[in-house]
């Protein structure tokens, strides 16, 4: 726990910018090291930091434990790694000796629980991210546990959280898995330092102000970052938003998607300056008329109580409102939350790397494979992303379900085209098993790479938790030439047959431009496309933060044109979400007749998962919209439809299965109670039939046997909207 001042974060130093610590003279490891016998090879006698992680080690940048441990390398520090160390007791964690520094923890590129449970709540059968893909190699809570375990094993050695499960964990959360509010992680650990989104850049400032000996205690000035306090310090405003109705003294933010005239308006005014002119390519800005607020960066807003939240639904509600408001590096406060006697005190999200920081941490000496103690097990996860380019970082959708945003946040960062085409040359260079094909180019989307807003000014004060959503912000910036520009580079390589696109596409995004479409289509789709409508219905919909069909059937046209005109015969595949907050029974009614007019059927499907943090799950927890404001008084803000119970969330998955005769029962009485029987029947024009068969499996499986060839079946999904990909988290 900090007692020292806290110092507001100051301006950021760039990762190359540091001098290396002395042990740099040892040069990069082959792989970082998981054993004594590695390290004396290595000539180490000791290693300066130890990264404890829940999944193998794979040495590629698509995995979270090999770039920070290679970004700490670069910078001259022995970094071992103790990957699904053994938690029933300490010591394992002892297996490296005692690290000068810290010890780093990780869950691993997912959330532990969302990686050993399904949406039901039922363990998984597997793992992909551990050796033999088998289950059960990580506790519960990864990141908790082995927090614990390493502070038995070193008691004054500095512990330092970080990777996904720190991020969605960070402050009071539901858990969905024992329904109830749990104290942010910090707490719970006894770590020292929590670290929050990408890390690369706080970890780097860690090392080395721990390696000259300062105090963990006194580093509370650097960004994406939490700790404990006693209290506030002073020099410090505080804004208290402790209250759901009465959050205090918040100035008020020019909203960048109107133009002059409508915000004109908004003040009783008339905007001279625009009549008869053309609308610019950027929204200005009026200059505000409000009181002067004190500096941001001496300014935290107290959010309510873990006490409070944890009773409360509506102030759960309400908290997750105020932190998804401050997650924008560019004008972000620091936020503090009380548990018990103490406060978990956040500093302000992480600066985004630039393009030359994103080349430098993908172009290290990664060796690209598993660790060799491995031997010829398969590790699921490495496999998928073994042929495949990570483009970017972050999103600027704000789906609500969607764990990317709370973790990697919403400002694009892109690589250098140079950057990308040499490690695809490396791949065809180096990887064992390369045919030609590029499995990927891509990221958290597949089509957000150099795309953003068009006003640095404008970008820093926007509060929008999405640019695409309701429609696309004017100030966005939608061209998609420097990625056609990289794909005709890339395919043109020698030795290089195929790229393929398998990251999820932002397809309302790619129909602002067609040139785009039209190359995706053309080179880059290997028969199926898999996008995410996730519904058709304006209810679920805009509890999504989702654009609406339509936007799909603009690119499902404009993607049948550019395959007929390259004589492809080619499908689009979408996935969509059962039992999401707002969804209604007569919504997955109508989603299922969309489906069966449009020939789809779902192999499986994707139920709702309420991932901590996620402005979806405080609707699910809370009943409330977090994005229309929060009230106490029954006539303002908005009350939430919730899917619970077994029973229903089975009726909404059935409904995305309406084809499996093992459902139709189910159904049958659904729509009779929907009062919709004239859905069921033999025709062509029935959801379900009336009859049912003796054995509806064996009925099931002659329907697809005689099925029309080539129709397309959107199959198992290759992500969780819950979490990430496996090459898309840190």
């Amino acid at each position: 726990m900090s007692t020292a001042p806290i110092t507001p974060p100051r301006a950021e130093k760039a990762l190359t910018g540091y001098r290396p610590y002395w042990a740099k003279r040892f040069g990069p490891a082959p792989m970082l090291p998981m054993s004594r016998a590695e390290m004396d090879a290595l000539g180490w006698d000791r290693c300066d930091i130890v990264i404890v992680s829940g999944d193998a080690y794979v040495d590629h940048p698509s995995f979270g434990m090999a770039v920070i441990g290679r970004v700490l390398e670069a910078q001259g520090f022995r970094v071992g790694i103790l990957a699904q160390p053994d938690w029933h007791s300490a010591e394992p964690f002892k297996a490296l000796g005692q690290p000068n520094l810290f010890f780093g923890v990780t869950a691993g590129n997912m959330d532990s629980m969302i990686n050993r449970y399904t949406a039901d709540r039922k363990p998984r059968s597997d793992d992909a991210y551990t050796p033999g893909d088998v289950a059960g190699r990580r506790p519960d809570r990864a990141a908790l546990v082995y927090a614990q375990r390493c502070r038995e094993a070193f008691n004054d050695l500095p512990i330092v959280l970080g990777g996904i499960e720190a991020s969605l964990r960070r402050i009071a959360h539901y858990d969905y898995w024992q329904d109830k509010v749990r104290r942010s992680v910090l707490v719970d650990s006894k770590a020292d330092l929590l670290l929050y989104g990408n890390a690369e850049r706080a970890i780097v400032e860690i090392a080395h102000r721990l390696a000259r000996r300062e105090p963990i205690e006194r580093i509370t000035d650097v960004r994406g970052t939490a700790y404990m306090v006693r209290e506030t310090p002073a020099g410090f405003f505080e804004i208290d938003s402790s209250d759901v109705d009465q959050p205090g003294r918040i100035d008020a933010h020019v909203n960048p998607y109107q133009s002059p005239a409508e915000q004109a308006a908004g003040r009783g005014e008339t905007c001279t300056a625009e009549q008869g002119a053309t609308q610019a390519a950027v929204v200005a800005m009026p200059v505000s008329r409000r009181l002067v607020m004190p500096p941001r960066d001496r300014t935290v807003i107290r959010l309510p109580a873990y006490e409070q939240v944890k009773s409360d639904p509506v102030l759960y509600a309400h908290a997750s409102r105020v932190l998804h408001l401050e997650t924008n590096p560019g004008n972000a406060r620091a936020l503090v939350q009380r548990h018990a006697d103490r406060d978990v005190w956040l500093n302000p999200p992480p600066i985004p790397l630039t393009t030359a920081e994103m080349d430098h941490v993908f172009d290290l000496p990664y060796a690209r494979a598993p660790h060799p103690a491995y031997g010829d097990a398969k590790i699921p996860a490495w496999e998928m992303i073994r042929f495949s380019v990570n483009i970017m970082r972050g999103c600027f959708g704000g789906c609500t379900f969607c764990s990317i945003t709370e973790h990697e946040g919403r400002i694009i960062q892109s690589r250098s085209e140079d950057s990308v085409i040499r490690e695809i040359e490396e791949i065809r260079d180096k990887v064992k098993g390369f045919t030609g094909v590029v499995s990927d180019l891509g990221g958290p989307t597949a089509n957000m790479y150099r795309l953003g807003c068009k006003s640095r000014e404008i970008e820093a004060a926007c509060r929008k938790p999405s640019c695409v959503y309701p429609g696309i912000c004017a100030n966005l910036n939608t061209d998609h030439a420097p990625l056609v520009h990289m794909y005709r580079r890339a395919r043109a390589l020698k030795g290089v047959k195929k790229i393929l696109i398998g990251s999820g596409l932002r397809y309302d995004l790619a129909v602002q431009s067609p040139d785009y479409v039209k190359e995706l289509v053309t080179h880059h789709v290997g028969g199926y496309l898999k996008i995410a409508p996730e519904h058709t219905e304006t209810g679920p919909l805009s509890k999504m933060m989702k654009p609406g069909i339509g936007s799909y059937d603009r690119f499902k046209q404009l993607f049948e044109k550019f395959s007929a005109e390259a004589g492809k015969q080619q499908f689009l595949i979408p996935y969509f979400i059962a039992a999401h907050p707002g969804t209604s029974d007569e919504d997955m009614m109508h989603l299922a007749l969309w489906l069966k007019k449009n020939g789809f059927r779902a192999d499986q499907v994707q139920t709702f998962y309420p991932s901590p943090m996620a402005t979806a799950t405080a609707m699910y927890h809370s009943g409330r919209n977090p994005l229309k404001g929060i009230s106490r008084d029954p006539q303002r803000g908005e009350k939430v439809d919730i899917v619970r119970g077994e029973r229903r969330r089975r009726l909404h998955k059935a409904f995305l299965r309406y084809h499996d005769a093992n459902n139709w029962p189910l159904l049958r009485e659904a729509l009779q109670a929907m009062g919709r029987a004239d859905l069921i029947g033999n025709g062509k024009q029935h959801l379900v039939p009336s009859f049912q068969p003796q054995t509806a499996g064996a009925y099931t499986s002659a329907r697809r046997k005689n099925s029309t060839p080539g129709a397309p079946r959107a199959g198992r999904l290759l992500t969780q909207h819950t979490g990430l990909p496996p090459r898309k988290l840190r």
